[in-house]
């Protein structure tokens, strides 16, 4: 558990060498803030980071094992660290030396903490260096938060402000706000900055100053044309026109989303949970969440065929030399 390796770090009891890996930057940014506070309080820390897709991992190595200026240890961050996962040969921008590495980390410099970053979904396992990585740091996955743990999340963040959420309230700020957990946390600080003294934040407020995503936005677009609610699905479509999104890529959107229902419709029908269809399908499961209980499931028939309408509208949008804006409009008013 991620809290756990956070304690071990508030608990001065730091690794060598650490591994961040997955695609949830909260918790990648999070560690490294951990890791650097622990370390100020020694003294400054030293802060050192190389971008692996630019830099070769040897000057990585060499800057580690310097001794550090004005502290015990120093902090060398690596980032991108695309030689942990499955890449095309010839595709990489710089070679990197693994099998220095592989040596190097089985006796790395106790002088620095020295960080690889992988922000990607997946590691190569088959690859020596990920073994050897796996085996000698100490890794931690940086992965999206299930549906109950986000809403522990958010109840958590609120009580570091000293405000509280109904149920109600969190489930209504998780699905406008979407899943991002860094977007969650600078809106909360904002919220709870605004309504100042007071301790609960209602519905209302959230609604009111909550930057809703791109993606949520879509969703409840979405959501309101297969439910019959043309107003306002038109209403929210003119929103995001206002805010110079493309209708293309609104459509792409929009298709994803029916493409996303239709699978979990069918893994709802075979039996699967909201959980198992999440990781079936690689989705986050507040995704699934939302969607789980939603009518339009069980009519399959009127999702394929929003599909077929839906290429339809982005065949036109590619070809047709009219109005753009328009002609997702009129697929919204059908």
């Amino acid at each position: 558990m991620i809290s756990e390796k956070w304690m071990q770090i508030a608990n001065n009891n730091l690794s060598d060498v650490y591994l961040l890996y997955g695609t949830e930057a909260y918790f990648i940014e999070e560690t490294l803030k951990r890791l650097k506070r622990q370390l100020n309080e020694n003294g400054e820390v030293e802060v050192i980071s190389f971008d692996l897709e630019e830099k070769n991992v040897d000057e990585v190595m060499y800057e580690a094992d310097t001794f550090p200026f004005f502290t015990e240890k120093k902090l060398v961050i690596a980032k991108n660290a695309f030689f942990l996962k499955a890449t095309e040969k010839g595709k990489e921008k710089v070679l990197h030396d693994t099998a220095s590495l592989e040596q190097w980390l089985q006796s790395p410099s106790p002088t620095a903490v020295t960080v690889f970053i992988a922000p990607y979904e997946k590691l190569d396992e088959r690859k020596k260096i990920t073994k050897a990585m796996k085996q000698t740091a100490n890794v931690i996955e940086a992965t999206s938060l299930q549906a109950h743990d986000l809403k522990s999340w958010v109840l958590h963040e609120l009580s570091t402000h000293g405000k509280t959420m109904s149920e109600e309230t969190i489930d209504r700020f998780i699905e406008f706000g979407g899943t991002d957990l860094v977007h969650l946390q600078t809106e909360l600080l904002k919220i709870a900055t605004y309504v100042g003294e007071k301790e609960e934040i209602d519905t209302e407020t959230v609604r009111k100053l909550l930057v809703r995503t791109l993606e949520q936005d879509v969703f409840t677009l979405g959501s309101a044309y297969l439910a019959g609610n043309k107003s306002e699905a038109i209403e929210i479509y003119h929103d995001l026109l206002k805010r110079k999104e493309d209708p293309l890529k609104l459509n792409a959107l929009i298709a994803t989303q029916v493409r996303l229902m239709v699978q979990v419709g069918h893994l709802k029908k075979k039996g699967y949970h909201a959980q198992q269809i999440a990781n079936q399908l690689k989705v986050h499961p507040y995704r699934v969440k939302l969607l789980f209980d939603n009518p339009m499931l069980h009519n399959e028939q009127k999702l394929l065929q929003t599909l077929n309408n839906l290429a339809t509208v982005d065949l036109q949008l590619k070809t047709l030399n009219i109005n753009r804006d328009r002609i997702l409009e009129l697929f919204l008013m059908k």
